[in-house]
């Protein structure tokens, strides 16, 4: 596949890929960061826009990309703009594994099956062309050491990068904190890929992501001080409990 084939997502995915072990760093942010990159990508084809915090179908015509079209599709059915935060909190099941079968097909990536604990069967990824994992980190590094305002591909990548955590992966250790703090400021360079990868962080921080509301009525308690507990936002996740995973509830 050339360069210009590739999306934000399938470039996200291979960053994230551990050429040691096969699996994928951040797996749970990953998912929000991949649902995030399909927004940006649907943007730079020029079918969606940002409208203030919420992102607004602009051309509902589809781009020829089976994954991209189906979220476009989804977007469009909403009718109005959809908050980027509710969005990218809703439920993806199955798009890691998506775009893992779409890089496998074409070639990207080899499935290598195993088991774990000599019982469950386990399945890693490993890349079978490493200089276009290579190539997509130099466009990072280069970005990074050069402090050139990066095109806003690569700016966006960045963000999403950052924003799923994978900044302690790619740069690793004391040696690499200058690195990790210079990919965080390269998302001011893509506003789409700021929004997205804040509205990312937003969701993992568990972030209201409700309207706000008028003061309360007298004699009732204001939202967020004493009373009942109130309900989660809708497209956040619950913070996890011991031994489980969070899940994002659909807005």
């Amino acid at each position: 596949m050339g360069r210009s084939r590739r999306t934000l997502p399938e470039e996200l995915l291979l960053l994230a890929l551990d050429p040691a072990t096969g699996t994928t760093a951040q797996p749970q942010s990953l998912d929000l960061g991949l649902a995030g990159a399909q927004l940006v990508e649907l943007a730079l084809a020029g079918r969606i826009a940002p409208d203030g915090d919420r992102i607004a179908v602009v051309v509902p015509r589809p781009t020829g990309d089976p994954t991209l079209d189906s979220a476009l599709e989804l977007l469009r059915r909403r009718g109005a703009p959809v908050r980027a935060v509710h969005w990218i909190g809703g439920p993806r099941l199955g798009l890691r594994q998506t775009y893992l079968s779409h890089l496998e097909r074409c070639g990207m990536v080899h499935a290598v099956e195993g088991q774990m604990c000599g019982v469950l069967p386990t399945t890693r990824y490993q890349a079978t062309d490493t200089a276009i994992s290579r190539e997509i980190r130099a466009r990072l590094d280069s970005a990074i050491r050069t402090g050139v305002p990066p095109d806003p591909r690569t700016a966006a990548l960045a963000a999403l990068a950052h924003a799923v955590g994978l900044g302690k992966h790619l740069y690793p250790g004391n040696e690499g904190r200058s690195s990790r703090s210079r990919l965080r400021d390269l998302i001011r360079h893509d506003p789409m890929g700021g929004l997205v990868a804040h509205a990312v962080m937003d969701v993992q921080n568990g972030a209201a992501a409700q309207p706000r509301r008028g003061p309360a009525p007298a004699g009732r308690p204001a939202a967020g001080g004493a009373g009942p507990a109130a309900e989660p936002a809708r497209g956040v996740p619950m913070q996890p409990r011991r031994g489980s995973m969070a899940r994002a509830v659909a807005h």
